[in-house]
């Protein structure tokens, strides 16, 4: 499960590392050699960025009733039968648009997924609200996910764009479809 929990009037004692997002896989962020307070360390000063790509790109356990036939069940095993009461799965249902045409109404169903991945950034406090647009770009063989995330103060706080792709890359399969 993933817990946010803020520090009020105090400096936070540890932060967890930064993750980035490159279109295809997440990694760790590191400082610059030149960082003035910790060079070459773990970067951790976009907490807010990492749990949103935490939340949308960590694949989340689904029904048995949502597999296609063949696909083998994805996400955290420990929430099929792990949770505390008032817990939600980790992670996103968007995995299973990978075997999807890009049919006409699939922009609803991405911004479902996004917006029940990310709940738990409001449930928790860590923001006020979340505005998630998909668009189908057909020509491009790809679904456009816009996320904007929004403060304790109601003020924008994270905003980025993501591409899901549904095409192969020249000729090499796509490594998120393996």
């Amino acid at each position: 499960m993933l817990r946010i929990i803020p520090v009020e009037d105090a400096e936070e004692p540890y932060r967890a590392p930064d993750l980035g997002w490159n279109g295809v896989f997440g990694d760790l962020f590191l400082n610059a050699l030149t960082h003035e307070g910790a060079p070459g360390d773990l970067r951790a000063e976009q907490g807010l960025a990492t749990q949103v790509l935490i939340c949308l790109m960590t694949d989340r356990r689904v029904e048995a009733s949502e597999l296609r036939d063949g696909d083998e069940n994805r996400g955290w095993v420990g929430d099929s039968f792990d949770m505390m009461d008032g817990e939600t799965p980790l992670g996103s249902r968007l995995w299973l648009l990978r075997r999807s045409a890009l049919y006409e109404g699939i922009e609803v169903r991405a911004e479902d997924y996004a917006r029940e991945a990310l709940q738990p950034l409001i449930d928790q406090g860590a923001a006020s609200r979340v505005d998630v647009t998909a668009t189908a770009n057909h020509s491009a063989n790809r679904l456009d996910l816009a996320v904007t995330v929004y403060g304790r103060n109601g003020a924008e706080a994270y905003s980025s764009k993501f591409e899901l792709l549904w095409r192969q890359i020249d000729g090499v399969a796509n490594p998120l479809t393996r």
